[in-house]
């Protein structure tokens, strides 16, 4: 713990205790970093609440005096370099330790005191981007330096996220601030819609409330846009905070985006307290039972965006965690993502250690969310040629999660479909030869008990990102009756929305099996059953 007196390290431990209290997830995301930087980012978000409370909290009178004195201490004890509250005693150490611009606390304060005074009226969007900046973004720009920033543009990019996270804020407390006459949103888009903000807590017609949730969720995405370079434009090991903090955007821009209006009165779904979601979405018509996703487009993305694939990578592992959340919010109960093919060995060495690098961060990182939201992961392919690494983290998820039941992940890594027959095929010539089964008696029973996974579902619906029309060697034996949607937009870029869309088309669509059209039931989504299976034999 950083300080060199006790009472200094106290001021810490206090300002952790404060942001674990308050702001949980922020918190947690805390611990990725460094262990020497974290005392330091809980010193300025432990102050940052606590300043915040004061706006808010307590009663109403005194209010605005108690916030000046906090807001005059403050600035009078960055002055003098020594702090008599806790709080503010390990905040002022970290200013002048890290050499910190105290101006851009000043400017928060004085954003703080503004938005304390008088409800919020933004009548534009770009004016509910500069309140954004002084309440959150500024924060963020005081906290880049910590974390290695690489160019002049990293305290910006660092800026908008964290304006990007206050906006998931906002929309978490919007019926409440709504129903305490605070309206945080544009008058120009409340007046094109013609509406007042008194109609968002109405009962009234959904079309335009659904409209003006559409509106916010395009200016959010385009501020998401403006802080994704946040995670590559600071040293590496710092992009991993950056990123858990852009997923846990994402996820909530996911939410409204299913949600739209019903955000207005409802707010965004919590998990329980074991992590797993507290509803299903609705839905008109039988939903995909097994969803396979062949996840193209990363080095596509990396590309576009001018940085190297590995980032591309990483974008893509956001986007993999998305797409569970998104699935469970859909009802979908198996899921099977294409994330390291056969073929990809034929990439260069440095991609392909990237990749493995990537997924095995991904995984160790999100085992323990998974199995909180009730996901059993199995891995489909071949398990003598990948990383040690990667095939402990693998083996290791499988264990903690072979128990649960609410969505079934299935990671085809270092998977061909061809390999997986050619297995089989072999396995069932050798029990020919043994005599343990006639040549003439096998079946396609027989054929698949030996798959890598046998249990696994014929696939419903198969996705494919990024624009390419082909299967590519993935489950060919699983994709014998699936519907195919193929989406153009890059892996990283695909969320909840897309995924609707194309469970939205499989409804739409007859299933005939090769017979006779089959009626829009969730019976008729389903494929002839195959002949019993006998237990798989040992791989």
């Amino acid at each position: 713990m950083t300080g060199n007196t006790p009472e200094l390290r106290e001021s810490y431990e206090a300002c952790e205790t404060e942001v674990r209290e308050r702001l949980p997830a922020l918190w947690t995301a805390t611990g990725l970093l460094p262990a020497e930087v974290r005392p330091f980012m809980y010193a300025i978000h432990g102050w940052a609440v606590r300043t915040d409370r004061i706006a808010d909290e307590g009663p109403s009178e005194g209010r605005a005096q108690r916030l000046a004195r906090w807001r005059d201490d403050t600035l009078t004890e960055l002055r003098t370099g020594e702090g008599r509250h806790p709080l503010r005693r390990a905040l002022v150490d970290t200013v002048h330790r890290r050499d910190l611009d105290p101006a851009l606390i000043e400017a928060h304060l004085a954003a703080v005191t503004e938005d304390s005074a008088a409800p919020p009226a933004f009548d534009t969007v770009a004016d509910q981007r500069r309140f954004l900046r002084g309440i959150t973004g500024i924060v963020g720009e005081l906290w880049a330096p910590l974390l290695e920033p690489r160019g002049p543009e990293s305290a910006r990019q660092v800026a908008a996220l964290f304006d990007a996270c206050k906006m998931a804020d906002l929309f978490e407390d919007l019926p409440d601030d709504l129903k305490a006459g605070r309206c945080y949103w544009p008058q120009d888009d409340l007046r094109d819609l013609g509406l007042t903000p008194g109609d968002l807590l109405g009962d009234g017609p959904r079309a335009p409330l659904d409209a003006f949730v559409d509106r916010q969720l395009a200016h959010w995405r385009t501020l998401l846009a403006e802080a994704t370079p946040a995670t590559w434009a600071v040293g590496e090991p710092y992009r991993l905070f950056l990123h858990s903090l852009l997923l846990g955007t994402q996820l909530h821009y996911d939410e409204v985006t299913l949600l739209r209006s019903r955000v207005l009165t409802e707010g965004v779904p919590h998990p329980t307290t074991d992590g797993r979601l507290t509803r299903r979405e609705p839905w008109p018509g039988p939903r995909p039972g097994h969803v396979a996703v062949i996840m193209d487009g990363n080095r596509r993305w990396a590309d576009a965006h001018g940085v190297p694939a590995r980032h591309g990578h990483h974008a893509g592992a956001r986007a993999t965690m998305r797409l569970i959340n998104s699935a469970l919010r859909l009802g979908i109960r198996h899921l099977s993502v294409y994330a390291f093919s056969t073929e990809n060995w034929n990439r260069a060495q440095e991609e392909t250690t990237a990749i493995f690098d990537t997924l095995a961060d991904w995984i160790t990182q999100g085992t323990r969310r998974l199995h909180e939201l009730g996901v059993q992961v199995r891995w489909c392919g071949r398990r003598d040629r990948v990383d040690t690494s990667l095939a402990s983290a693998l083996a290791l998820v499988e264990s903690m999660t072979h128990a649960n039941d609410t969505l079934t992940l299935t990671l085809c890594v270092d998977y061909g479909g061809r390999d997986e027959l050619a297995a089989a095929a072999r396995a069932l010539a050798a029990e020919a030869v043994a005599g343990t089964l006639r040549a003439d008696d096998i079946g396609p029973a027989d054929l698949a008990r030996h798959l890598y996974v046998p249990e696994l579902p014929d696939v419903d619906l198969l996705i494919r990102t990024s624009g390419e029309q082909r299967i590519s060697n993935f489950l060919p034996w699983q994709l014998g009756y699936a519907e195919l949607v193929f989406d153009p937009t890059p892996w990283p870029d695909y969320d909840l929305t897309r995924l609707r869309d194309a469970v939205t088309a499989y409804t739409t669509r007859e299933r005939r099996f090769g017979a006779g059209a089959f009626t829009a039931s969730p019976e008729a989504c389903t494929p002839p059953p195959r002949s019993p299976e006998p237990a798989p034999s040992p791989r």
